[in-house]
């Protein structure tokens, strides 16, 4: 059972700021040289661009679950970089190619810094697992390295610092460059070493599911929020789920501790079109309980769960409800974490 349930989006701010530091850099190597501060900005704005589907989604749509599965689609593509960078980019000259800075830069210049602030957002996005449609429109397969948590700030806060360094610079000091490469040469090596750990985690996991003769159709593995020390593997089976924590700070290299979790797929028909959408958005990776307190049914992503000190609770999880002949999500505020939340969970990160 899912119990103590905490927002998603209360580590939006981070992921946010990722692709905003990430943009910036981009954007000093675009244009650092020419305009100085200004192009952090603009590439910042151009890393900002891809996540801006949040808002469009509901524009064009009023259900919720496609306002959700909106985001990480098409305007995270790869075909969407290569539209967008020559849109933007041409937006973008005809703005500032005026008065005193005419001449100053060229098309070219800004549709390379929109072509990399937005190129490397879904890139980065793919090694997280929430999964982006990088082939959109051709196929919605959304690709999931699940190396790297959606929030890490060992990935950002050093980037950051650099980025921050580089400010303080002219625009013609070379070390200008040499700081945003430093930054993106430290990200860029945080991001092998996940790749990494996650090669190892998965061996962990498979020889765990195999000395506890756990028989499962598939399993997967992601670092927890904000580190990438904390994994948790998930099995499927024919009837439920076999969960498990492993911290690289354990001193043993599997676990034996695992969680059961019914799939109890009885309470909403499987066949709907939206809880299809659904699941699909979750991987197929998900629980539908029904809360005995309020009678609401809930709606759990198992993919993003976090541990306390006597359940597991759900990053992801909304309240199932009918509207007309469509289901639509609702915010599930009945949960609250506990005091011992993050104390649980730091103690668990320190291994066992």
């Amino acid at each position: 059972m899912l119990c103590k349930s905490i927002s998603f989006t209360t580590f939006a701010p981070m992921d946010s700021l990722t692709q905003i530091v990430l943009g910036a850099a981009c954007g000093e190597i675009a244009l650092g040289k020419k305009i100085g501060n200004k192009a952090l900005l603009f590439g910042a704005i151009g890393g900002t661009i891809p996540d801006l589907d949040v808002f469009i989604g509901n524009i064009f749509y009023s259900n919720s679950i496609d306002v959700m599965t909106f985001h990480r689609g098409f305007m995270h593509s790869l075909a969407f970089a290569f539209l967008g960078a020559f849109i933007f980019g041409f937006v973008f000259h005809q703005l500032y190619n005026t008065g005193k800075r005419i001449d100053s830069t060229t098309k070219k210049d800004w549709t390379w810094l929109f072509f990399l602030s937005i190129f490397t957002h879904p890139i980065l996005d793919s090694f997280t697992p929430y999964g982006t449609q990088l082939f959109l429109p051709f196929t919605e397969y959304r690709v999931s390295f699940n190396t790297i948590s959606v929030a890490d700030p060992a990935y950002t806060l050093p980037f950051l610092i650099c980025m921050i360094i580089t400010m303080f610079f002219k625009r013609t000091n070379p070390k200008r460059l040499k700081w945003t490469k430093i930054g993106v040469y430290i990200s860029s090596a945080y991001l092998l070493f996940t790749i990494g750990n996650k090669m190892y985690i998965d061996s962990v996991f498979k020889n765990s599911f195999e000395k506890a003769n756990v028989s499962y159709d598939r399993f997967r593995a992601q670092p927890t929020i904000l580190n990438n020390f904390l994994w948790y593997g998930i099995a499927e089976t024919k009837n439920d789920y076999k969960l498990a924590f492993y911290s690289i700070l354990d001193a043993v290299n599997t676990t034996d501790k695992f969680i059961t979790i019914q799939k109890n797929r009885s309470i909403l028909d499987p066949n709907n079109a939206d809880l299809k959408r659904l699941t699909w958005f979750s991987d197929t990776y998900y629980l539908i309980e029904k809360d005995k307190s309020t009678n609401n049914i809930i709606y759990n992503d198992l993919r993003y769960v976090m541990i306390t000190k006597d359940s597991v609770s759900s990053v992801m999880n909304f309240k199932i409800e009918k509207n007309g002949s469509r289901l639509e999500t609702k915010p599930n505020r009945n949960f609250n974490v506990s005091n011992d939340f993050f104390s649980a969970f730091w103690k668990r990160i320190k291994g066992i």
